[in-house]
């Protein structure tokens, strides 16, 4: 039995119906590359039982303290059915990409049972008329609840799920793995006094860490003064309450066509120019709407603060994370980029010298019950959606650059979908694999009534940048850009009163 930590807890807090927390990889196989040029679902299924081992997530579940008196533990499930998890699905003809996106989008609408494991994977076959694959592929649908991983450990589960090879390795490593009875009520109430006790020095911890904080380096200090203003002025359609029903898109980019629009514009990473391609695309999708806000939108970016020591942690979260500005008030596509990329250099700087630990040293300090109180009223009197923090959420999970093989058969598509909360109705994540880099996006349907649309935005984003950098560039730094572009946005002087976001409507422009 092993206790949530407090960050892990969150999300078990947080839990609801119309807004189910789990996080899920997404991918697409070519089952002719395996040695009898086909995989069923029972090979499949054996795969996932011969690597068990190879994951505590797979088998143990939730048992929460009574009265949310303390964070929840994991048990290893006496009555784990394999068979319950692993399922097996098939598109109608014609098995087109439309009829994907939607089964996707419907199987992440539903919460998983946290009575049991809290995790599902979907096998999903007929994938016969998709332009780009073959005829005859299948995909996997995974979800595994945020209270169990986050990024780098969902991604280490991919990875064991996996070969790098068409030929299946061989895992003779013993299965250590033993049942557990449930726990009492008594049991778990004494256990939470003595954790109640130890209180103090949490918060002892909290306090030391802040006032060390409070004198920043000055190179830290000096960047903080170039850091956007991340507050809220007005709202979109994405924050808002959101309703149980998502819509479900994505995209595709060859890596080196990225890499070679981060080498044109110099100090930008491949992060500052995958925002850039989705603050372009929401900008696009808003005009077209016509709710544009003067202001620029603010991206909530997760910042994994895993130890180097600790990659090989199998389950859990270590993340935190920063805002950043994702310059929607900027027409120029290189101009945003640039601009972005100084924003996101001074709040990653501030956020790694401060932010991570006392977040941790905050959460740890909070009595569960609190907490879990907290979650309930915020669900009950909609104060997430009225207060958000964040207009949306772009997260970028890097995967390997080299194939990987399921059953023998070939990973043409990685991709992933995150979870929705009331004020935050658009999730981006961003999936890096084998030579590819994938914009995956899961919304409300009724913020998002098209998608596809959506898409046809991020695809004219990344065209518009890719245009633009083609163009002869000056050598620009960031803090000269900052004068240069000033009164160059398409943005006017705000108000500084919160707008309430405007009621979605259908109609769109032709995207070319």
């Amino acid at each position: 039995m092993k206790q949530l930590s407090p960050v892990d807890s969150i999300f078990v807090y947080n839990e609801q119906p119309h807004a189910p927390l789990h996080i899920s990889p997404i991918m697409i196989y070519d089952p002719r590359t395996s040695e009898k040029g086909a995989v069923s679902f029972q090979d499949v299924l054996q795969t996932f039982r011969s690597r068990l081992q190879l994951s505590p997530v797979f088998r143990r579940k939730l048992v929460k303290v009574p009265f949310n008196l303390d964070n929840p533990y994991w048990v290893e499930d006496k009555g784990f059915d394999l068979e319950f998890h692993v399922r097996q699905l098939a598109l109608p003809k014609p098995g087109d990409l439309r009829q994907l996106n939607t089964l996707l989008a419907r199987l992440h609408s539903r919460p998983l049972d946290l009575n049991r494991p809290p995790w599902e994977a979907y096998v999903i076959e007929g994938l016969d008329n998709i332009e780009g694959f073959p005829s005859g592929c299948f995909a996997m649908y995974l979800k595994i609840h945020h209270s169990a991983i986050d990024g780098a450990t969902g991604n280490q589960i991919i990875e064991a799920l996996h070969d790098l090879t068409v030929v299946p390795g061989n895992f003779r490593k013993e299965d250590k793995w033993q049942a557990e009875e449930d726990p009492g009520q008594l049991a778990l109430l004494g256990q939470s006094y003595v954790n109640l006790l130890k209180q103090p020095s949490k918060i002892f911890n909290l306090l030391k860490n802040s006032v060390r904080s409070i004198s920043l380096p000055a190179d830290i200090g000096q960047k903080m003064h170039e850091m956007e203003d991340h507050g809220i002025r007005e709202l979109t359609r994405f924050n808002q309450k959101v309703s149980p029903h998502r819509v479900f898109g994505a995209m595709h980019m060859e890596l080196d066509r990225l890499k070679a629009i981060k080498n044109v514009v110099g100090s930008c990473t491949l992060n500052d120019v995958v925002l850039a391609i989705v603050s372009g695309g929401l900008r696009h999708y808003l005009i077209d709407k016509d709710e544009l806000p003067e202001t620029s939108l603010i991206a909530g970016v997760p910042m994994s603060t895993r130890a180097p020591d600790n990659v090989d942690a199998k389950g859990g979260n270590s993340v935190s994370g920063m805002r950043v500005s994702l310059r929607t008030d900027i027409a120029d596509p290189v101009n945003r980029l640039i601009m972005i990329n100084a924003d996101a250099v001074a709040s990653k700087m501030y956020a790694n010298a401060v932010g991570a630990q006392i977040l941790v040293d905050i959460a740890e300090s909070i009595p569960s019950s609190v907490a879990a109180l907290g979650m309930r009223i915020m669900a009950a009197t909609g104060l997430g959606s009225r207060n958000p923090w964040i207009h949306t959420v772009v997260t970028n999970v890097p995967g390997p650059q080299a194939p990987i093989y399921m059953c023998g058969a070939k990973g043409l598509l990685w991709l992933g979908a995150g979870p929705l909360l009331d004020g935050m109705g658009l999730f981006n994540t961003i999936n890096s694999y084998n030579g590819i880099v994938n914009i995956a996006f899961i919304s409300d349907r009724s913020m998002m009534p098209d998608p596809e649309f959506y898409t046809e935005c991020i695809k004219r984003s990344f065209h518009d940048l890719e245009s633009a950098v083609s163009r002869p560039l000056a050598a620009v730094k960031p803090k000269a850009a900052r004068k240069r572009i000033i009164g160059k946005t398409t943005a006017r002087k705000s108000t500084g009163k919160k707008a309430t976001a405007k009621k979605p409507t259908t109609t769109r422009a032709k995207v070319s």
